[in-house]
């Protein structure tokens, strides 16, 4: 009767697969800015404007239907699965169901990505390695279709490393067969699906690497045939790419868009990421484990993780976007080799305090282990998944809970001005023109936004000379017959409107500045043109261009 009750008792108790799910949400709201973080990019209302437009015509679009400077242009919404899902959301819930899902997307990667580390390494050192992660990929955590990706890469990790330790089948179909069909979801749901299929590559080339230096003659042969499986499976899923509204057109404009040196050069998420951000602590802790995991594991003949870990540094180095993708990878190989080292550690001819120290954390993690392992009802993360809906719907929520795109940064007041005026060709900054969209959008149409490769190069480089106020700024404006300005007041162009004499202020009410033509000014400012910039537009996967005002270069508050 005791134990039963003890038992009971502990199923009461939140266990550590409890605290990766709340890890999220208490970094969310401790060390950032809680829903304002994952509504500090307005690209989540136009993903929901598309969606509308989606469920109203009955179609995917292949033109543009948002901008006046480029009207009838090509372009593919590509995560139009995404914008689809959003839009209902948005009309069952509004934009706080949408917070929701976000939310729970990103708790459910790092819960599930905590189980996948305490499957190779002790329940301690599973969640301080995830609370790492957490930490690090926190630099992106939007309510927007790329954490889609985040979660396909964790499941396609999950079943490679099944099928790489001899458990090839799940519910008597193949891994290497369910992951084609995945990548058809994935797809549509979002633009990173070829990070699966690098991610199968890897493995592959990891068989081959190990066939390559093993000493057996005949061991090059039997790693190809360890090898083909994932090769016709990544091949599979490259096919099944192709099942999406935009076919082959959708792989071409990938290849092009990541070929722009102009995207890699002027878009934020494009860049590395700066070692002066506060998470960048968390990536280098990472990386420094998975060198190490990737020389442990080498030497124990298993070249599949120091391949993966290899490409996923690299591009996490070259672009801060790719850094979560490289932790939730990173992650297991490098729990597994922490935990390992820890088991060793009071045997090996070191100091004795370490050895007696590690000694006494081997036999704490051990326990905590155990007890970790029995099951729970997990009523705290119910409760707190509970409470933070009821919060988030309350009359008067408290201000990190409230959904809504922050009124401090984008100009609410200023649209309700603009929202009268549907004659109204206002220029506006990128991130301001994916506002404008959600709020304005079909009364009136956007000069630019966030979708840069939409837009092209050529087109962006014209945006970023007005917003600097470099030569020809006016006859761009007069180009495509704005009559409407809308700017933050610290913007290079707000105050060379200030000094013109063909602008006037119309409203300033200091998140805002909008002006209009001076009375008498000469132009008339009315007839558009569409511009013959190089893009050719998608739904975008990258935030705002760097080069411009610093108030909007400055990327938000993600620590």
């Amino acid at each position: 009767m005791e134990v039963e009750r003890s038992q009971f008792a502990v199923k009461l108790l939140p266990s550590l697969t409890d605290f990766a799910f709340l890890l999220p949400g208490v970094f969310l709201f401790s060390r950032m800015q809680g829903v304002k973080t994952l509504l500090s990019d307005c690209d989540t209302g136009w993903h929901i404007r598309t969606g509308q437009w989606i469920l109203a015509n009955h179609r995917v679009p292949w033109h543009d239907f948002y901008s006046f400077s480029k009207p009838g242009a090509v372009w593919y919404a590509w995560e139009w699965l995404s914008d689809v899902l959003f839009a209902v959301l948005n009309r069952v819930g509004g934009l706080a169901l949408v917070v929701v899902l976000g939310l729970l997307l990103i708790t459910a990667i790092f819960t599930l990505l905590f189980r996948r580390v305490g499957k190779r390494a002790n329940a301690v050192v599973a969640i301080l390695v995830t609370a790492v992660a957490v930490a690090g990929s926190s630099i992106h955590w939007l309510a927007r279709p790329h954490l889609f990706t985040l979660l396909f890469v964790l499941l396609f990790h999950a079943a490679l490393d099944e099928v790489r330790d001899g458990r090839r089948r799940l519910w008597g179909v193949p891994y290497l067969a369910l992951l084609p069909a995945a990548t058809i979801l994935w797809t549509n749901l979002h633009g990173g699906f070829f990070v699966g299929i690098v991610m199968i590559g890897a493995y592959g080339a990891g068989e081959l690497v190990r066939g390559a230096l093993a000493p057996g003659a005949g061991e090059l042969r039997a790693a190809w045939g360890q090898a083909r499986p994932y090769l016709l499976s990544a091949l599979g899923c490259l096919a099944a790419s192709l099942i999406n509204p935009y076919t082959y057109h959708l792989h071409a404009h990938v290849i092009s868009y990541l070929r722009d040196p102009y995207q890699a050069a002027h878009i934020i998420e494009f860049l590395s990421l700066s070692f002066q951000n506060p998470i960048a602590i968390f990536f280098e802790i990472m990386l420094a484990g998975a060198a190490a995991a990737a020389l442990w594991n080498a030497r124990r003949g298993r070249w599949a993780e120091p391949v993966y870990l290899l490409v996923w540094a690299h591009a996490a180095l070259l672009a801060v976007r790719n850094v979560p993708v490289f932790l939730i990878v990173a992650a297991p190989p490098v729990g597994a080799a922490v935990d390992a080292w820890l088991a060793r550690l009071p045997e090996l001819d070191v100091a004795g305090w370490l050895r007696a120290a590690a000694a006494r954390f081997n036999r704490v993690a051990l326990e905590t282990t155990a007890t970790d392992r029995i099951p729970r009802w997990h009523l705290v993360s119910g409760l707190a998944a509970a409470l933070f809906v009821v919060l988030l719907y309350a009359p008067h929520p408290p201000k990190r809970l409230r959904a809504e795109f922050d009124p401090d940064t984008y100009p609410a007041g200023a649209v309700e001005m603009l929202r009268r005026d549907g004659a109204a060709r206002i220029f506006a900054n990128d991130e301001w023109g994916d506002y404008l969209i959600y709020r304005l959008y079909p009364g009136n149409r956007v000069f630019v936004d966030g979708r840069s490769d939409f837009y092209g190069s050529s087109f962006e480089q014209k945006y970023l000379d007005v917003m600097n106020v470099k030569y020809g700024w006016e006859d761009t404006l007069d180009r495509f017959g704005v009559n409407t300005i809308l700017l933050p007041p610290s913007a290079a162009l707000t105050g060379a409107l200030k000094e013109s004499r063909s602008w006037s202020v119309v409203y300033d009410d200091g998140v805002a500045v909008v002006f209009r033509p001076a009375a008498g000014a000469a132009g008339s400012r009315t007839n558009s043109v569409t511009a013959t910039g190089d893009g050719e537009g998608r739904d975008r996967k990258v935030t705002k261009t760097e080069a411009r005002d610093q108030a909007i270069t400055e990327t938000k508050p993600r620590t």
